[in-house]
Protein backbone atom coordinates (compact mmCIF):
# COMPACT_ATOMS: atom_id res chain seq x y z
CA UNK A 1 0.00 0.00 0.00
CA UNK A 2 2.80 2.42 0.91
CA UNK A 3 4.53 1.55 -2.35
CA UNK A 4 1.43 2.54 -4.35
CA UNK A 5 1.10 5.87 -2.55
CA UNK A 6 4.71 6.84 -3.11
CA UNK A 7 4.48 5.86 -6.76
CA UNK A 8 1.24 7.81 -7.05
CA UNK A 9 2.80 10.93 -5.52
CA UNK A 10 5.68 10.93 -8.01
CA UNK A 11 4.71 12.57 -11.29
CA UNK A 12 7.26 13.20 -13.97
CA UNK A 13 5.88 15.21 -16.85
CA UNK A 14 6.52 13.29 -20.06
CA UNK A 15 8.36 14.83 -22.95
CA UNK A 16 6.01 16.46 -25.46
CA UNK A 17 7.22 16.17 -29.08
CA UNK A 18 7.85 19.40 -30.95
CA UNK A 19 4.82 19.42 -33.27
CA UNK A 20 2.12 21.90 -34.11
CA UNK A 21 -0.88 19.55 -33.73
CA UNK A 22 -1.47 16.25 -31.96
CA UNK A 23 -4.22 13.70 -32.63
CA UNK A 24 -6.27 12.43 -29.70
CA UNK A 25 -4.44 9.08 -29.74
CA UNK A 26 -1.08 10.84 -29.47
CA UNK A 27 -2.30 12.93 -26.53
CA UNK A 28 -3.70 9.83 -24.86
CA UNK A 29 -0.29 8.12 -25.14
CA UNK A 30 1.54 11.20 -23.84
CA UNK A 31 -0.83 11.54 -20.87
CA UNK A 32 -1.13 7.77 -20.29
CA UNK A 33 -4.93 7.88 -20.30
CA UNK A 34 -7.58 6.48 -22.61
CA UNK A 35 -9.07 8.60 -25.38
CA UNK A 36 -12.53 8.52 -23.78
CA UNK A 37 -11.02 10.17 -20.68
CA UNK A 38 -9.76 13.07 -22.80
CA UNK A 39 -13.17 13.44 -24.44
CA UNK A 40 -14.80 13.46 -20.99
CA UNK A 41 -12.33 16.07 -19.72
CA UNK A 42 -13.31 18.28 -22.67
CA UNK A 43 -16.88 18.32 -21.31
CA UNK A 44 -15.73 19.04 -17.75
CA UNK A 45 -13.01 21.64 -18.35
CA UNK A 46 -13.96 24.58 -20.60
CA UNK A 47 -10.28 25.47 -21.00
CA UNK A 48 -9.64 22.20 -22.86
CA UNK A 49 -10.97 22.94 -26.36
CA UNK A 50 -9.05 21.20 -29.13
CA UNK A 51 -9.59 22.35 -32.70
CA UNK A 52 -11.40 20.03 -35.05
CA UNK A 53 -10.37 19.27 -38.59
CA UNK A 54 -12.77 19.33 -41.51
CA UNK A 55 -13.47 15.65 -40.90
CA UNK A 56 -14.21 16.23 -37.21
CA UNK A 57 -10.93 14.83 -35.91
CA UNK A 58 -9.67 16.48 -32.72
CA UNK A 59 -6.41 18.38 -33.17
CA UNK A 60 -4.74 19.32 -29.89
CA UNK A 61 -2.13 22.07 -29.72
CA UNK A 62 0.83 21.99 -27.36
CA UNK A 63 -0.95 24.13 -24.75
CA UNK A 64 -3.91 21.69 -24.87
CA UNK A 65 -1.53 18.79 -24.23
CA UNK A 66 0.09 20.68 -21.34
CA UNK A 67 -3.36 21.41 -19.91
CA UNK A 68 -4.34 17.73 -20.18
CA UNK A 69 -1.14 16.81 -18.33
CA UNK A 70 -1.94 19.39 -15.65
CA UNK A 71 -5.48 18.01 -15.27
CA UNK A 72 -4.09 14.49 -14.97
CA UNK A 73 -1.64 15.64 -12.30
CA UNK A 74 -4.37 17.40 -10.31
CA UNK A 75 -6.85 14.52 -10.50
CA UNK A 76 -4.70 11.40 -10.52
CA UNK A 77 -1.66 12.48 -8.50
CA UNK A 78 -2.80 15.23 -6.14
CA UNK A 79 -6.23 13.69 -5.57
CA UNK A 80 -8.47 16.60 -6.58
CA UNK A 81 -12.03 15.96 -7.67
CA UNK A 82 -12.95 17.19 -11.13
CA UNK A 83 -14.74 20.20 -9.62
CA UNK A 84 -11.72 20.97 -7.43
CA UNK A 85 -9.32 20.65 -10.36
CA UNK A 86 -11.55 22.95 -12.43
CA UNK A 87 -11.49 25.51 -9.62
CA UNK A 88 -7.68 25.33 -9.32
CA UNK A 89 -7.29 25.86 -13.08
CA UNK A 90 -9.69 28.81 -13.03
CA UNK A 91 -7.76 30.40 -10.15
CA UNK A 92 -4.46 29.88 -11.97
CA UNK A 93 -5.79 31.49 -15.14
CA UNK A 94 -7.27 34.41 -13.14
CA UNK A 95 -3.92 35.01 -11.43
CA UNK A 96 -2.07 34.87 -14.75
CA UNK A 97 -4.60 37.31 -16.24
CA UNK A 98 -4.10 39.73 -13.33
CA UNK A 99 -0.32 39.52 -13.72
CA UNK A 100 -0.53 40.31 -17.42
CA UNK A 101 -2.91 43.23 -16.77
CA UNK A 102 -0.66 44.78 -14.14
CA UNK A 103 2.34 44.92 -16.47
CA UNK A 104 1.77 47.14 -19.52
CA UNK A 105 2.87 45.55 -22.76
CA UNK A 106 5.73 47.29 -24.56
CA UNK A 107 4.66 48.96 -27.78
CA UNK A 108 6.61 49.17 -30.98
CA UNK A 109 7.26 52.77 -32.00
CA UNK A 110 8.77 53.39 -35.45
CA UNK A 111 11.71 55.74 -35.66
CA UNK A 112 11.63 58.85 -37.83
CA UNK A 113 12.88 58.19 -41.35
CA UNK A 114 15.61 60.82 -41.14
CA UNK A 115 17.78 58.48 -39.07
CA UNK A 116 20.08 56.12 -40.94
CA UNK A 117 19.09 53.04 -38.88
CA UNK A 118 16.09 51.39 -40.63
CA UNK A 119 15.39 49.03 -37.69
CA UNK A 120 12.35 49.90 -35.54
CA UNK A 121 13.16 50.39 -31.88
CA UNK A 122 11.18 48.96 -29.02
CA UNK A 123 10.35 51.79 -26.64
CA UNK A 124 8.31 51.55 -23.50
CA UNK A 125 5.47 54.01 -23.63
CA UNK A 126 4.55 55.98 -20.55
CA UNK A 127 1.17 55.33 -18.96
CA UNK A 128 -1.60 57.52 -20.38
CA UNK A 129 -2.30 60.73 -18.53
CA UNK A 130 -5.35 61.26 -16.35
CA UNK A 131 -7.06 63.29 -19.09
CA UNK A 132 -6.53 60.53 -21.66
CA UNK A 133 -7.92 57.98 -19.20
CA UNK A 134 -11.01 60.17 -18.73
CA UNK A 135 -11.49 60.30 -22.51
CA UNK A 136 -11.22 56.53 -22.71
CA UNK A 137 -13.65 56.08 -19.82
CA UNK A 138 -16.20 58.45 -21.38
CA UNK A 139 -15.94 56.67 -24.73
CA UNK A 140 -16.52 53.33 -23.06
CA UNK A 141 -19.47 54.72 -21.10
CA UNK A 142 -21.01 56.12 -24.31
CA UNK A 143 -20.57 52.76 -26.08
CA UNK A 144 -22.17 50.93 -23.13
CA UNK A 145 -25.17 53.29 -23.21
CA UNK A 146 -25.63 52.67 -26.94
CA UNK A 147 -25.38 48.91 -26.46
CA UNK A 148 -27.97 49.03 -23.67
CA UNK A 149 -30.33 50.96 -25.95
CA UNK A 150 -29.85 48.39 -28.71
CA UNK A 151 -30.40 45.53 -26.24
CA UNK A 152 -33.63 47.10 -24.99
CA UNK A 153 -34.88 47.46 -28.58
CA UNK A 154 -34.08 43.83 -29.27
CA UNK A 155 -35.68 42.67 -26.03
CA UNK A 156 -39.03 44.42 -26.65
CA UNK A 157 -41.78 41.84 -27.33
CA UNK A 158 -43.26 43.52 -30.40
CA UNK A 159 -41.04 45.40 -32.81
CA UNK A 160 -41.82 49.02 -33.50
CA UNK A 161 -43.39 49.54 -36.94
CA UNK A 162 -41.41 51.72 -39.29
CA UNK A 163 -42.44 55.37 -39.14
CA UNK A 164 -42.32 55.92 -42.90
CA UNK A 165 -44.51 53.84 -45.18
CA UNK A 166 -43.40 52.97 -48.64
CA UNK A 167 -45.58 53.96 -51.58
CA UNK A 168 -47.13 51.15 -53.57
CA UNK A 169 -45.42 50.38 -56.81
CA UNK A 170 -48.60 49.94 -58.85
CA UNK A 171 -52.26 50.57 -58.16
CA UNK A 172 -54.75 47.86 -58.93
CA UNK A 173 -57.94 48.77 -60.84
CA UNK A 174 -61.16 48.00 -59.01
CA UNK A 175 -62.60 44.59 -59.81
CA UNK A 176 -64.99 44.70 -62.78
CA UNK A 177 -66.53 41.26 -62.57
CA UNK A 178 -65.33 40.19 -66.02
CA UNK A 179 -62.10 38.65 -67.12
CA UNK A 180 -61.60 41.05 -70.02
CA UNK A 181 -62.61 44.58 -69.04
CA UNK A 182 -63.54 46.89 -71.87
CA UNK A 183 -61.71 50.16 -72.24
Amino acid sequence: MAMQLSRKRDFDAPLIPDRLYFKIGDVARICSVETYVLRFWETQFPQLKPNKSGTGQRLYRRRDVELALQIKKLVHVQGYTLAGARQVLEQDSAQAHRRSDSQPAPQLVPQPEAQPNPQPTLLLMAAPSGEAMDDVASTIAHARAELRAIASLLASPDPQPPTRRRARLATMPPPSGTLFPSD
